[in-house]
Formats: C-alpha cells, sequence, structure tokens
C-alpha cells in the first residue's frame, strides 16, 4: 500500500475510512492533501478526508470506458 502522502495529485485513488457506525470509502482523484486531510474528487463531488480516520488506501487504475448509446455500427 502506498502511503497518501506519497502519491501525485491527480492519481485515482480509493480510500477506506473511519465514520460513525464503521467505514466507507471515497474512490476518486486525488485533489488535495495537508498535514491532517485529503481531498477525493467522487462522482458526488469532493470529499475532504481526515487522515487519522484512513485505514487503507491505494492507487486504482482509471475508469472503464462507457460504451455508446448510439445505434449499433452497421455489418459491411
Amino acid at each position: 500500500m502506498t502511503p497518501l502522502t506519497e502519491l501525485p495529485l491527480g492519481t485515482r485513488v480509493v480510500v477506506r475510512y473511519r465514520i460513525e457506525g464503521g467505514f466507507t470509502d471515497a474512490l476518486g482523484s486525488l485533489r488535495a492533501r495537508d498535514a491532517e486531510t485529503c481531498t477525493v474528487e467522487t462522482k458526488r463531488g469532493l470529499v475532504v478526508v481526515p487522515l487519522a480516520a484512513v485505514v487503507a488506501a491505494k492507487p486504482v487504475p482509471p475508469a472503464p470506458q462507457r460504451k455508446s448509446s448510439g445505434p449499433p455500427e452497421p455489418n459491411l
């Protein structure tokens, strides 16, 4: 596991962290970090995670490309 402090900003990451009642994940691009927090840009917006609450974090591959919903290509 690569510490969040060593990953370049812009890296796609998954961060598991403690919340009241359990754990949750933030999946997206690492946008900012300081001595106490990191910010992950998820599909739902920016998530600021206290580093003290992080239990696991790692870089992940880019999101899969969505297939277009247009008409199928004609067979020639």
